[in-house]
């Protein structure tokens, strides 16, 4: 399955290059691992599959994750051997101006602004 753009379903984590390429060497354990970290939790998210790009990796999963659950995914991945976490951003889901237009919600703060929301004032305006 191929997505256009980004999907709700990923969860990205920004970190530097070198913790990346430590990360994604044993990407098939760290999907198992956090897997059974949610299902402990009785989360209703499951982890498809790790990939990675320059300045981030990114957990798909099955459904839209919440913000417990990135949680759960961030200290993992802070609590993972040879990562340096003070080069791990916190955790977000992808941000995308049509999935804000799909739900009504306009990109900009204001009508005459050029000042987009942040992730934190969509979260809010959602809830």
């Amino acid at each position: 399955m191929t997505t256009k753009g980004p999907s709700r379903r990923q969860v990205i984590i920004p970190m530097s290059s070198n913790n990346i390429s430590k990360f994604m060497k044993n990407s098939s354990l760290h999907v198992t691992s956090i897997n059974q970290l949610l299902k402990n939790t009785k989360s209703e998210i499951l982890v498809n599959f790790i990939r990675s790009d320059i300045l981030s990796i990114t957990v798909v999963t099955n459904k839209v994750a919440v913000q417990s659950d990135l949680y759960i995914i961030e200290n993992y991945i802070k609590k993972t051997d040879d990562i340096d976490t003070t080069n791990i951003d916190t955790p977000h889901l992808s941000q995308s101006k049509s999935y804000l237009k799909i739900i009504g919600i306009s990109y900009f703060s204001y009508d005459n602004s050029n000042e987009c929301l942040t992730p934190n004032e969509v979260e809010d305006i959602i809830k």
